[in-house]
C-alpha cells in the first residue's frame, strides 16, 4: 500500500535531516529544538514500521540467507568502506566491526530484533517485556554500544509495537491505512504543536541535561549522568512520548499515491548512504560559529531533503546494488543441510523485501 512506502520515505528522510543539522546543535537554539523535535520520533517510527512487516515463527533457511544477505553482508561491507574512509581522511586505521560506524548500529539492531522476536512471540506480554528489557538495560554499565545490543535493546518495544499493531489488526480495523478523518489530523498537528512548544518553551533546560542522548537509547543511565533509581522512568516516560508522537506521524502520512511514494522503496539506500554525504560536511566544521544562523538551518534541511531524493533514484539504486543488496550465490550451498540434493531449476523472478519490509521487482 503507498502509505508504507510514503511513511517509510518521510521517516528516512527525516534521519537524514537530523544528522544534517546536528553540527548545527551546539551553537544554535533553533537547531537543537528542531533536532530535539525529530529524535523524539524518528528512530522509534523507523523501528514500529520495521516490526510491522516482520514475521515471526521458527527459523527457516530463506530466512537464515535473508539475514546474511540482507544485514550482515551489508554491514561488513559498509563497516569495511567506513574504515578506509576514517583511515584516508582521519588516519585511523582500526578495523572494529564490533563498534558500528555512524548509521550502521540499526543493521544489527535489525539483526537482533530478528533472532528476539520469534523467542518473545511465544511468550505472554511480548510488549510488556520488550518494556522491561528496554527499562532494565539502561541500569546495566556493561552493557554498551558493542555490535549495538544496548541501542536495539532500548528501541525493542517499538520494534515488537510494531509487530503486535499487525497481529491485532488494529490498523486496519481503524481504516487508518486508507482514510483518516479532518478531526484525526487536526489531533495529529495539534500533538505535534504541543511537542513543539515543550521543546522550544524548555529549551535551556534540555541543553543543560543533554536531553538528546536520551534519545540515542545507547548509553546507561550513569553514563547519562543519571544514577538516581527513578531513570528509568524517565526513559519509560520519553517511550510514551515516541509513541504518541509516532501515531501523529503515521496519521499525517498520505495515503495515496504521491510524487514520494516510489521513494520509499529505497530506504536502504537512503539510510545507508547518505552519511557519506554529509561525513565531508560535518568534518570540515562549516556548521558551526558563525554558519549556525537560521538561514544555515533551513539551507540544510532542503539539501537532507534533496540528497534523499538523489539517493532513491533509479541510478544511485542501480550503481550501488551490488553493497546494499548483494546476492552472493556462491556463499551457500546448492542444497540446504540435511536436504537430498534436487536437480537445479532456474530461479523465478521475485519480489525483493528490504529489511524494513519494502517490496520492489528485482
Amino acid at each position: 500500500m503507498p502509505v508504507w512506502d510514503n511513511a517509510r520515505f518521510a521517516t528516512v528522510t527525516l534521519v537524514v535531516i537530523g544528522h544534517g543539522i546536528q553540527r548545527l546543535t551546539a551553537d544554535s537554539d533553533n537547531a537543537l529544538a528542531l533536532y530535539l523535535f525529530i529524535y523524539a520520533f524518528h528512530m522509534p517510527a523507523f523501528a514500529i514500521i520495521s516490526g510491522y512487516f516482520s514475521k515471526t515463527g521458527p527459523p527457516t533457511v530463506g530466512g537464515l540467507k535473508k539475514v546474511i544477505t540482507d544485514i550482515l553482508l551489508p554491514y561488513f561491507i559498509m563497516e569495511t568502506i567506513w574504515t578506509l574512509v576514517k583511515f584516508l581522511v582521519e588516519g585511523y586505521a582500526e578495523f572494529n566491526p564490533s563498534q558500528p560506524s555512524w548509521t550502521l548500529w540499526f543493521l544489527l539492531a535489525l539483526g537482533i530484533f530478528r533472532v528476539i522476536l520469534p523467542y518473545l512471540s511465544l511468550v505472554r506480554w511480548p510488549l510488556f517485556w520488550a518494556l522491561l528489557f528496554s527499562f532494565g538495560v539502561g541500569y546495566l554499565s556493561n552493557v554498551d554500544s558493542t555490535f549495538s545490543l544496548s541501542r536495539a535493546i532500548g528501541i525493542l518495544p517499538f520494534f515488537v509495537l510494531g509487530w503486535k499493531l499487525r497481529e491485532w489488526g488494529l490498523i486496519d480495523r481503524w481504516s487508518l491505512v486508507t482514510t483518516t478523518t479532518w478531526w484525526i489530523r487536526c489531533a495529529a498537528i495539534a500533538v505535534f504543536a504541543a511537542w513543539l512548544a515543550i521543546v522550544v518553551t524548555f529549551i535551556d533546560v534540555w541543553r543543560s541535561m543533554d536531553l538528546r542522548f536520551w534519545f540515542f537509547y545507547d548509553d546507561s543511565y550513569t553514563g547519562l549522568g543519571e544514577d538516581q533509581w527513578w531513570a528509568g522512568l524517565f526513559r519509560l516516560a520519553l517511550i510514551v512520548v515516541a509513541v504518541i508522537l509516532s501515531g501523529a506521524f503515521f496519521v499525517l502520512i498520505p495515503r495515496s499515491e504521491t510524487w514520494f511514494t516510489g521513494f520509499g522503496q529505497s530506504t536502504m539506500y537512503i539510510y545507508l548512504l547518505h552519511s557519506f554525504v554529509l561525513y565531508p560536511i560535518r568534518e570540515t566544521g562549516v556548521l558551526r560559529g558563525d554558519h549556525s544562523s537560521a538561514t544555515w538551518l533551513l539551507g540544510m534541511v532542503f539539501a537532507s531533503i534533496a540528497i534523499s531524493i538523489v539517493l532513491a533514484s533509479p541510478f544511485i539504486r542501480w550503481l550501488f546494488r551490488p553493497i546494499i543488496e548483494p546476492k552472493p550465490r556462491w556463499l551457500f550451498l546448492d542444497r540446504d543441510p540435511g536436504v537430498e540434493p534436487r536437480p537445479r531449476r532456474k530461479p523465478r523472478r521475485q519480489s525483493r523485501v528490504d529489511p524494513t519490509g519494502s517490496r520492489r521487482d528485482r
